[in-house]
Protein backbone atom coordinates (compact mmCIF):
# COMPACT_ATOMS: atom_id res chain seq x y z
CA UNK A 1 0.00 0.00 0.00
CA UNK A 2 1.40 3.49 -1.32
CA UNK A 3 1.79 5.81 1.63
CA UNK A 4 0.16 9.14 1.23
CA UNK A 5 0.94 10.62 4.43
CA UNK A 6 4.16 12.75 4.98
CA UNK A 7 7.53 11.12 6.37
CA UNK A 8 9.23 13.86 7.87
CA UNK A 9 7.79 15.60 10.86
CA UNK A 10 8.04 18.51 9.21
CA UNK A 11 5.61 17.44 6.66
CA UNK A 12 3.32 16.32 9.25
CA UNK A 13 3.27 19.45 11.37
CA UNK A 14 2.59 21.43 8.23
CA UNK A 15 0.02 19.41 6.85
CA UNK A 16 -1.82 19.01 10.10
CA UNK A 17 -1.83 23.02 10.22
CA UNK A 18 -3.54 22.58 6.56
CA UNK A 19 -5.88 20.05 7.58
CA UNK A 20 -7.09 21.78 10.39
CA UNK A 21 -7.62 25.37 8.86
CA UNK A 22 -9.25 23.46 6.22
CA UNK A 23 -11.81 21.48 8.25
CA UNK A 24 -11.90 25.25 10.05
CA UNK A 25 -12.88 26.78 6.47
CA UNK A 26 -15.18 23.91 5.57
CA UNK A 27 -17.30 24.63 8.94
CA UNK A 28 -16.68 27.91 8.78
CA UNK A 29 -18.65 28.11 4.72
CA UNK A 30 -20.97 25.48 5.40
CA UNK A 31 -22.65 27.40 8.54
CA UNK A 32 -22.84 30.62 6.38
CA UNK A 33 -24.22 28.99 3.62
CA UNK A 34 -27.13 27.69 5.53
CA UNK A 35 -27.32 30.75 7.96
CA UNK A 36 -27.64 32.92 4.56
CA UNK A 37 -29.69 30.63 3.03
CA UNK A 38 -32.20 30.13 5.87
CA UNK A 39 -31.82 34.29 6.16
CA UNK A 40 -32.81 34.77 2.58
CA UNK A 41 -36.04 32.21 3.06
CA UNK A 42 -37.16 33.80 5.80
CA UNK A 43 -37.39 37.17 3.91
CA UNK A 44 -39.41 35.58 0.98
CA UNK A 45 -41.89 33.91 3.94
CA UNK A 46 -42.02 37.46 5.13
CA UNK A 47 -43.06 38.86 2.00
CA UNK A 48 -45.22 36.16 1.17
CA UNK A 49 -47.09 36.24 4.59
CA UNK A 50 -47.10 40.87 3.76
CA UNK A 51 -48.88 39.79 0.43
CA UNK A 52 -51.85 37.79 2.17
CA UNK A 53 -52.28 36.17 -0.84
CA UNK A 54 -53.86 39.47 -2.41
CA UNK A 55 -52.51 38.01 -6.18
CA UNK A 56 -53.78 34.47 -5.87
CA UNK A 57 -57.91 36.75 -4.60
CA UNK A 58 -57.33 38.64 -7.60
CA UNK A 59 -57.51 35.51 -9.86
CA UNK A 60 -60.96 34.30 -8.83
CA UNK A 61 -62.53 38.01 -9.61
CA UNK A 62 -60.17 39.05 -12.41
CA UNK A 63 -60.54 42.62 -12.12
CA UNK A 64 -58.59 45.70 -10.83
CA UNK A 65 -59.74 48.77 -9.79
CA UNK A 66 -57.75 50.72 -12.64
CA UNK A 67 -57.61 48.06 -15.62
CA UNK A 68 -60.81 45.64 -15.76
CA UNK A 69 -60.57 42.32 -16.55
CA UNK A 70 -56.89 42.07 -14.99
CA UNK A 71 -55.37 40.53 -12.44
CA UNK A 72 -54.80 42.60 -9.33
CA UNK A 73 -50.83 42.76 -10.11
CA UNK A 74 -49.97 45.92 -7.50
CA UNK A 75 -47.15 45.53 -5.11
CA UNK A 76 -45.99 42.43 -6.70
CA UNK A 77 -42.92 41.60 -7.45
CA UNK A 78 -41.94 40.46 -11.05
CA UNK A 79 -41.60 36.58 -10.48
CA UNK A 80 -44.73 36.33 -7.85
CA UNK A 81 -46.46 33.00 -8.72
CA UNK A 82 -50.48 32.96 -7.46
CA UNK A 83 -53.05 30.15 -7.82
CA UNK A 84 -56.56 29.28 -6.67
CA UNK A 85 -57.55 25.83 -5.69
CA UNK A 86 -61.28 25.01 -5.49
CA UNK A 87 -61.81 22.06 -3.25
CA UNK A 88 -58.39 20.84 -3.68
CA UNK A 89 -57.72 21.20 -7.69
CA UNK A 90 -56.32 24.26 -9.13
CA UNK A 91 -58.43 26.68 -11.29
CA UNK A 92 -56.14 29.30 -12.10
CA UNK A 93 -52.43 30.03 -12.12
CA UNK A 94 -50.26 32.74 -13.27
CA UNK A 95 -47.06 34.13 -12.92
CA UNK A 96 -46.45 38.44 -12.80
CA UNK A 97 -44.22 39.46 -15.84
CA UNK A 98 -43.25 42.99 -16.65
CA UNK A 99 -45.57 43.91 -19.36
CA UNK A 100 -48.55 41.83 -17.61
CA UNK A 101 -49.73 38.22 -15.82
CA UNK A 102 -48.63 35.52 -17.50
CA UNK A 103 -50.99 32.13 -17.16
CA UNK A 104 -48.61 29.31 -16.33
CA UNK A 105 -50.02 25.72 -17.79
CA UNK A 106 -49.59 23.35 -14.75
CA UNK A 107 -48.38 19.33 -15.16
CA UNK A 108 -50.38 16.38 -13.30
CA UNK A 109 -47.39 16.46 -11.14
CA UNK A 110 -47.96 20.70 -10.33
CA UNK A 111 -51.55 20.33 -9.71
CA UNK A 112 -51.25 17.48 -6.96
CA UNK A 113 -48.22 19.53 -5.84
CA UNK A 114 -50.09 22.52 -5.24
CA UNK A 115 -52.96 20.39 -3.88
CA UNK A 116 -51.23 19.34 -1.51
CA UNK A 117 -50.40 22.42 0.33
CA UNK A 118 -51.89 22.39 3.94
CA UNK A 119 -53.75 26.19 4.16
CA UNK A 120 -51.71 27.27 7.18
CA UNK A 121 -49.68 30.67 5.81
CA UNK A 122 -46.37 29.00 6.94
CA UNK A 123 -43.62 28.95 3.49
CA UNK A 124 -43.29 25.58 1.61
CA UNK A 125 -40.81 24.57 -1.21
CA UNK A 126 -42.11 23.00 -4.39
CA UNK A 127 -41.06 22.67 -7.96
CA UNK A 128 -43.09 23.82 -10.51
CA UNK A 129 -42.50 22.24 -14.44
CA UNK A 130 -42.49 25.82 -15.84
CA UNK A 131 -41.31 27.91 -13.66
CA UNK A 132 -38.38 26.04 -11.42
CA UNK A 133 -38.78 25.97 -7.64
CA UNK A 134 -40.84 28.21 -5.79
CA UNK A 135 -41.29 29.06 -2.34
CA UNK A 136 -45.45 28.87 -1.65
CA UNK A 137 -47.84 29.41 1.22
CA UNK A 138 -51.65 29.00 1.41
CA UNK A 139 -54.36 30.54 3.44
CA UNK A 140 -58.10 29.63 3.32
CA UNK A 141 -59.99 32.31 0.83
CA UNK A 142 -63.57 34.11 1.36
CA UNK A 143 -64.94 31.38 -0.98
CA UNK A 144 -64.31 28.21 0.51
CA UNK A 145 -61.07 28.56 -1.78
CA UNK A 146 -57.66 27.99 -0.97
CA UNK A 147 -55.39 30.66 -1.88
CA UNK A 148 -51.27 29.84 -3.00
CA UNK A 149 -48.63 32.41 -3.51
CA UNK A 150 -45.49 31.81 -3.89
CA UNK A 151 -41.68 33.57 -4.77
CA UNK A 152 -39.28 32.17 -6.99
CA UNK A 153 -35.93 30.70 -5.02
CA UNK A 154 -33.95 31.32 -7.94
CA UNK A 155 -32.47 34.56 -6.30
CA UNK A 156 -31.60 32.72 -3.29
CA UNK A 157 -30.12 30.01 -4.67
CA UNK A 158 -27.94 32.48 -6.93
CA UNK A 159 -26.86 34.50 -3.61
CA UNK A 160 -25.77 31.52 -2.23
CA UNK A 161 -23.85 29.86 -4.93
CA UNK A 162 -22.01 33.27 -5.11
CA UNK A 163 -21.23 33.17 -1.63
CA UNK A 164 -20.16 29.68 -2.10
CA UNK A 165 -17.85 30.50 -5.03
CA UNK A 166 -16.33 33.88 -3.06
CA UNK A 167 -15.62 31.33 0.05
CA UNK A 168 -14.19 28.58 -2.07
CA UNK A 169 -11.62 31.17 -3.40
CA UNK A 170 -11.32 32.95 -0.42
CA UNK A 171 -10.41 30.06 1.95
CA UNK A 172 -8.33 28.23 -0.89
CA UNK A 173 -6.01 31.10 -1.11
CA UNK A 174 -6.01 30.85 2.46
CA UNK A 175 -4.76 27.53 2.78
CA UNK A 176 -2.16 27.94 0.10
CA UNK A 177 -0.76 31.31 2.59
CA UNK A 178 -0.99 29.09 5.27
CA UNK A 179 0.93 25.92 3.80
CA UNK A 180 3.22 27.98 2.90
CA UNK A 181 4.10 29.78 5.65
CA UNK A 182 3.02 27.08 8.12
CA UNK A 183 6.28 25.25 5.98
CA UNK A 184 8.31 27.84 6.55
CA UNK A 185 7.24 28.38 10.18
CA UNK A 186 7.59 25.19 10.93
CA UNK A 187 11.19 24.97 8.82
CA UNK A 188 12.41 27.68 11.22
CA UNK A 189 11.01 26.23 14.26
CA UNK A 190 12.54 22.54 14.05
CA UNK A 191 16.12 23.98 12.91
CA UNK A 192 16.81 22.85 16.57
CA UNK A 193 16.06 19.16 15.99
CA UNK A 194 17.75 19.38 12.76
CA UNK A 195 21.09 20.07 14.85
CA UNK A 196 20.69 17.58 16.87
CA UNK A 197 20.17 15.01 13.84
CA UNK A 198 22.93 16.18 11.94
CA UNK A 199 25.06 15.80 15.56
CA UNK A 200 23.51 12.18 16.23
CA UNK A 201 23.77 11.32 12.42
CA UNK A 202 27.49 12.35 12.74
CA UNK A 203 28.10 10.02 15.86
CA UNK A 204 27.04 7.05 14.30
CA UNK A 205 29.12 7.48 11.67
CA UNK A 206 32.15 7.67 13.86
CA UNK A 207 34.21 4.24 14.46
CA UNK A 208 33.39 3.53 17.77
CA UNK A 209 34.00 -0.01 17.73
CA UNK A 210 38.03 0.64 18.97
CA UNK A 211 40.71 3.22 19.06
CA UNK A 212 40.76 7.19 19.64
CA UNK A 213 37.18 8.50 18.45
CA UNK A 214 37.20 12.09 18.31
CA UNK A 215 33.47 13.32 19.82
CA UNK A 216 31.55 15.97 17.80
CA UNK A 217 30.78 19.42 19.59
CA UNK A 218 28.09 19.85 21.64
CA UNK A 219 24.61 20.88 20.64
CA UNK A 220 24.35 24.53 20.83
CA UNK A 221 20.66 24.48 23.24
CA UNK A 222 18.84 27.84 23.20
CA UNK A 223 16.13 27.27 25.33
CA UNK A 224 16.43 24.47 27.63
CA UNK A 225 12.51 24.83 28.12
CA UNK A 226 11.81 23.66 24.93
CA UNK A 227 11.22 20.45 23.75
CA UNK A 228 14.30 20.84 21.21
CA UNK A 229 15.93 22.60 23.92
CA UNK A 230 15.37 19.62 26.09
CA UNK A 231 16.52 16.54 23.48
CA UNK A 232 19.50 19.14 22.66
CA UNK A 233 20.40 18.84 26.34
CA UNK A 234 19.93 14.99 26.85
CA UNK A 235 22.31 14.48 23.73
CA UNK A 236 24.42 16.45 25.00
CA UNK A 237 24.77 14.91 28.42
CA UNK A 238 24.27 10.90 26.66
CA UNK A 239 27.51 12.82 24.22
CA UNK A 240 29.61 13.58 27.31
CA UNK A 241 28.85 10.02 28.61
CA UNK A 242 29.59 8.02 25.48
CA UNK A 243 32.82 10.49 25.14
CA UNK A 244 34.21 9.70 28.93
CA UNK A 245 33.51 5.91 28.71
CA UNK A 246 35.20 6.08 24.88
CA UNK A 247 38.24 7.90 26.60
CA UNK A 248 38.09 4.72 29.33
CA UNK A 249 38.15 2.52 26.81
CA UNK A 250 40.79 4.01 25.32
CA UNK A 251 43.37 4.16 28.02
CA UNK A 252 42.01 0.47 29.14
CA UNK A 253 43.33 -0.84 25.62
CA UNK A 254 46.48 1.17 25.67
CA UNK A 255 47.89 -0.65 29.52
CA UNK A 256 46.13 -3.84 28.01
CA UNK A 257 48.68 -3.44 24.58
CA UNK A 258 51.64 -2.09 26.64
CA UNK A 259 51.18 -4.71 28.68
CA UNK A 260 50.74 -7.25 26.11
CA UNK A 261 54.25 -5.92 24.71
CA UNK A 262 56.27 -5.98 27.78
CA UNK A 263 55.24 -9.06 28.72
CA UNK A 264 55.29 -11.17 25.19
CA UNK A 265 58.94 -9.16 25.37
CA UNK A 266 59.96 -9.93 28.55
CA UNK A 267 58.89 -13.79 28.19
CA UNK A 268 61.05 -14.21 24.84
CA UNK A 269 64.45 -14.49 26.93
CA UNK A 270 63.34 -17.33 29.14
CA UNK A 271 61.22 -18.87 26.85
CA UNK A 272 64.53 -19.28 24.65
CA UNK A 273 66.58 -20.35 27.68
CA UNK A 274 63.77 -23.28 28.51
CA UNK A 275 64.20 -23.85 24.85
CA UNK A 276 67.98 -23.63 24.92
CA UNK A 277 68.39 -26.18 28.21
CA UNK A 278 65.45 -28.46 26.70
CA UNK A 279 68.00 -28.93 23.21
CA UNK A 280 70.79 -29.39 25.49
CA UNK A 281 69.89 -31.96 27.76
CA UNK A 282 68.53 -33.95 24.55
CA UNK A 283 71.83 -33.97 23.11
CA UNK A 284 73.43 -35.24 26.27
CA UNK A 285 75.55 -38.73 25.44
CA UNK A 286 75.46 -40.31 27.99
CA UNK A 287 72.34 -42.69 28.54
CA UNK A 288 68.95 -41.47 29.65
CA UNK A 289 65.97 -42.94 30.45
CA UNK A 290 62.91 -43.09 28.41
CA UNK A 291 60.37 -40.74 30.58
CA UNK A 292 62.94 -38.25 31.09
CA UNK A 293 63.95 -38.12 27.53
CA UNK A 294 59.76 -37.89 26.98
CA UNK A 295 59.39 -35.14 29.15
CA UNK A 296 62.49 -33.01 28.16
CA UNK A 297 60.46 -33.48 24.08
CA UNK A 298 57.18 -32.25 25.57
CA UNK A 299 59.37 -29.45 27.10
CA UNK A 300 60.85 -28.80 23.47
CA UNK A 301 57.55 -28.87 22.27
CA UNK A 302 55.68 -26.47 24.33
CA UNK A 303 58.68 -24.03 24.79
CA UNK A 304 58.25 -24.04 20.51
CA UNK A 305 54.64 -23.28 20.78
CA UNK A 306 55.17 -20.46 23.91
CA UNK A 307 58.00 -18.98 21.57
CA UNK A 308 55.03 -18.71 18.77
CA UNK A 309 52.37 -17.10 20.83
CA UNK A 310 54.83 -14.50 22.34
CA UNK A 311 56.16 -13.84 18.86
CA UNK A 312 52.49 -13.43 17.49
CA UNK A 313 51.26 -11.37 20.74
CA UNK A 314 54.80 -8.73 19.79
CA UNK A 315 53.20 -8.57 16.56
CA UNK A 316 49.78 -7.49 17.13
CA UNK A 317 51.26 -5.14 19.86
CA UNK A 318 53.48 -3.59 17.78
CA UNK A 319 50.09 -3.78 14.98
CA UNK A 320 47.85 -2.12 17.44
CA UNK A 321 50.60 0.65 18.45
CA UNK A 322 50.57 1.62 14.84
CA UNK A 323 54.40 0.65 14.23
CA UNK A 324 55.55 1.37 10.21
CA UNK A 325 55.42 -1.32 8.44
CA UNK A 326 57.83 -1.55 5.12
CA UNK A 327 57.22 -0.31 2.47
CA UNK A 328 58.85 -1.92 -0.62
CA UNK A 329 58.38 -3.81 -4.08
CA UNK A 330 56.84 -7.06 -3.23
CA UNK A 331 56.73 -9.79 -5.62
CA UNK A 332 53.91 -11.22 -4.42
CA UNK A 333 53.28 -14.00 -6.99
CA UNK A 334 56.91 -15.44 -5.49
CA UNK A 335 55.56 -15.41 -2.10
CA UNK A 336 52.30 -17.27 -2.84
CA UNK A 337 54.52 -20.05 -4.87
CA UNK A 338 57.24 -20.62 -1.66
CA UNK A 339 53.86 -20.41 0.78
CA UNK A 340 52.50 -23.17 -0.81
CA UNK A 341 55.24 -25.29 -1.23
CA UNK A 342 55.84 -24.87 2.23
CA UNK A 343 51.99 -25.97 3.05
CA UNK A 344 52.68 -28.78 0.61
CA UNK A 345 55.44 -30.24 2.46
CA UNK A 346 53.89 -29.69 6.02
CA UNK A 347 50.71 -31.07 4.16
CA UNK A 348 51.19 -33.92 1.60
CA UNK A 349 47.58 -35.68 2.51
CA UNK A 350 46.12 -32.84 1.28
CA UNK A 351 45.27 -31.54 -2.48
CA UNK A 352 46.86 -28.29 -3.46
CA UNK A 353 46.22 -26.42 -6.27
CA UNK A 354 47.62 -23.28 -7.77
CA UNK A 355 46.17 -20.70 -10.39
CA UNK A 356 48.82 -17.66 -11.04
CA UNK A 357 48.73 -15.21 -13.73
CA UNK A 358 50.72 -14.76 -16.57
CA UNK A 359 53.03 -12.26 -15.23
CA UNK A 360 54.27 -11.46 -11.75
CA UNK A 361 52.21 -9.49 -9.07
CA UNK A 362 54.09 -6.79 -7.44
CA UNK A 363 52.82 -4.81 -4.92
CA UNK A 364 54.01 -2.06 -2.02
CA UNK A 365 54.82 -3.71 1.35
CA UNK A 366 56.26 -5.54 3.58
CA UNK A 367 57.45 -9.01 2.62
CA UNK A 368 58.22 -11.02 5.69
CA UNK A 369 54.37 -9.81 7.06
CA UNK A 370 52.90 -10.63 3.59
CA UNK A 371 54.68 -14.17 3.84
CA UNK A 372 53.00 -14.35 7.12
CA UNK A 373 49.73 -13.58 6.03
CA UNK A 374 50.16 -16.21 2.93
CA UNK A 375 51.08 -18.89 5.37
CA UNK A 376 48.77 -18.24 8.22
CA UNK A 377 45.93 -18.47 5.55
CA UNK A 378 47.34 -21.71 4.08
CA UNK A 379 48.00 -23.45 7.38
CA UNK A 380 44.61 -22.50 8.83
CA UNK A 381 43.35 -24.15 5.65
CA UNK A 382 45.79 -27.32 6.30
CA UNK A 383 44.95 -27.54 9.90
CA UNK A 384 41.30 -27.60 10.08
CA UNK A 385 40.11 -29.79 7.05
CA UNK A 386 40.91 -33.27 7.05
CA UNK A 387 43.05 -35.59 4.83
CA UNK A 388 42.28 -35.36 1.68
CA UNK A 389 40.62 -31.81 1.26
CA UNK A 390 41.52 -29.72 -2.15
CA UNK A 391 43.12 -26.45 -1.11
CA UNK A 392 42.92 -23.83 -3.73
CA UNK A 393 44.89 -20.79 -4.26
CA UNK A 394 44.21 -17.75 -6.69
CA UNK A 395 46.22 -14.88 -7.09
CA UNK A 396 44.32 -12.27 -9.42
CA UNK A 397 45.50 -8.33 -9.97
CA UNK A 398 43.46 -5.97 -12.31
CA UNK A 399 42.58 -2.08 -12.92
CA UNK A 400 40.74 -2.43 -9.38
CA UNK A 401 43.92 -3.97 -7.36
CA UNK A 402 45.39 -7.62 -6.33
CA UNK A 403 42.98 -10.43 -5.29
CA UNK A 404 44.38 -13.70 -3.22
CA UNK A 405 42.02 -15.91 -2.73
CA UNK A 406 42.57 -19.86 -0.59
CA UNK A 407 39.67 -21.80 -1.48
CA UNK A 408 38.99 -25.22 0.40
CA UNK A 409 36.39 -27.86 -0.02
CA UNK A 410 36.45 -28.99 3.56
CA UNK A 411 33.55 -29.36 5.93
CA UNK A 412 33.81 -25.09 6.62
CA UNK A 413 33.54 -23.23 9.51
CA UNK A 414 30.80 -23.38 12.22
CA UNK A 415 27.94 -20.37 11.52
CA UNK A 416 28.06 -19.50 14.94
CA UNK A 417 32.03 -18.18 14.67
CA UNK A 418 32.33 -16.68 11.51
CA UNK A 419 31.42 -13.07 12.68
CA UNK A 420 34.26 -13.48 15.04
CA UNK A 421 36.56 -15.20 13.24
CA UNK A 422 39.17 -12.87 12.81
CA UNK A 423 39.03 -12.45 16.60
CA UNK A 424 42.12 -13.24 18.99
CA UNK A 425 42.02 -16.51 20.58
CA UNK A 426 38.95 -17.51 18.20
CA UNK A 427 38.98 -21.54 17.88
CA UNK A 428 36.47 -23.06 15.87
CA UNK A 429 37.24 -26.62 17.52
CA UNK A 430 38.81 -25.87 21.37
CA UNK A 431 40.26 -29.23 22.11
CA UNK A 432 41.31 -30.19 18.68
CA UNK A 433 42.85 -26.83 18.41
CA UNK A 434 44.51 -26.57 21.59
CA UNK A 435 45.98 -30.41 20.74
CA UNK A 436 47.44 -29.25 17.17
CA UNK A 437 48.85 -25.95 18.71
CA UNK A 438 46.75 -23.55 17.24
CA UNK A 439 47.34 -20.01 19.25
CA UNK A 440 43.86 -18.66 17.74
CA UNK A 441 45.91 -15.45 16.60
CA UNK A 442 46.80 -16.32 13.02
CA UNK A 443 43.67 -14.92 11.04
CA UNK A 444 43.75 -12.28 13.48
CA UNK A 445 47.56 -11.50 12.87
CA UNK A 446 45.96 -11.98 8.89
CA UNK A 447 43.71 -9.42 9.90
CA UNK A 448 46.03 -6.92 10.85
CA UNK A 449 48.79 -7.16 8.79
CA UNK A 450 46.00 -6.94 5.73
CA UNK A 451 44.42 -3.67 7.37
CA UNK A 452 47.73 -2.18 8.10
CA UNK A 453 48.42 -2.58 3.92
CA UNK A 454 45.16 -0.80 3.56
CA UNK A 455 43.33 -4.07 2.63
CA UNK A 456 40.86 -5.99 3.83
CA UNK A 457 39.95 -9.78 4.03
CA UNK A 458 36.94 -11.83 3.94
CA UNK A 459 35.42 -14.95 4.91
CA UNK A 460 32.87 -16.88 2.98
CA UNK A 461 31.86 -20.49 4.22
CA UNK A 462 29.78 -23.27 3.96
CA UNK A 463 29.77 -26.94 4.48
CA UNK A 464 31.96 -28.04 0.92
CA UNK A 465 33.38 -24.60 0.20
CA UNK A 466 35.56 -22.09 2.17
CA UNK A 467 37.07 -19.07 1.06
CA UNK A 468 39.35 -16.84 2.43
CA UNK A 469 39.91 -13.41 -0.14
CA UNK A 470 42.46 -11.17 0.68
CA UNK A 471 41.94 -7.86 -1.13
CA UNK A 472 44.31 -5.30 -1.96
CA UNK A 473 43.19 -1.65 -3.81
CA UNK A 474 45.08 -0.88 -6.88
CA UNK A 475 45.46 2.51 -6.32
CA UNK A 476 47.65 2.10 -2.80
CA UNK A 477 49.59 -1.05 -4.02
CA UNK A 478 50.26 -0.92 -7.32
CA UNK A 479 49.62 -2.07 -10.57
CA UNK A 480 50.73 -5.68 -12.25
CA UNK A 481 53.93 -5.57 -12.99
Amino acid sequence: MTRTLPRTLRGQLTAGLVALLALACVAVGVSTVFALEGFLVRRLDQQLTASAGRFAASLEHETRPDVDNRPDTRGQSEGTFGARLLRGTPTQAAVVRAAADKRVPLTGADRRALAGLPPDGTGHDIRLSALGRYRVNAVPGDDGDVLVTGLPLHPVEETVHRLEAVETAVFGGALVVTGVVGAIWVRLSLRPLRRVTATAAGVAELPLASGQVAMPAPVPVADPRTEAGQLGTALNHMLGHVGNALERRQASEERLRYFAADASHELRTPVANIRGHAELALRHDGPVPSDVRRALDRIQSESERMSRLVDDLLLLARLDAGRALDHTPVDLTRLVLDATDDARAAGPDHRWLLDLPETAVTITGDKHRLHQVIGNLLANARTHTPAGTTVSVQLTADERGTQLTVADNGPGVPGEIQPEIFGRFVRADHSRSRAAGSTGLGLAIVQAVVTAHGGTVTLASRPGRTAFVVSFPAEEHGRPA
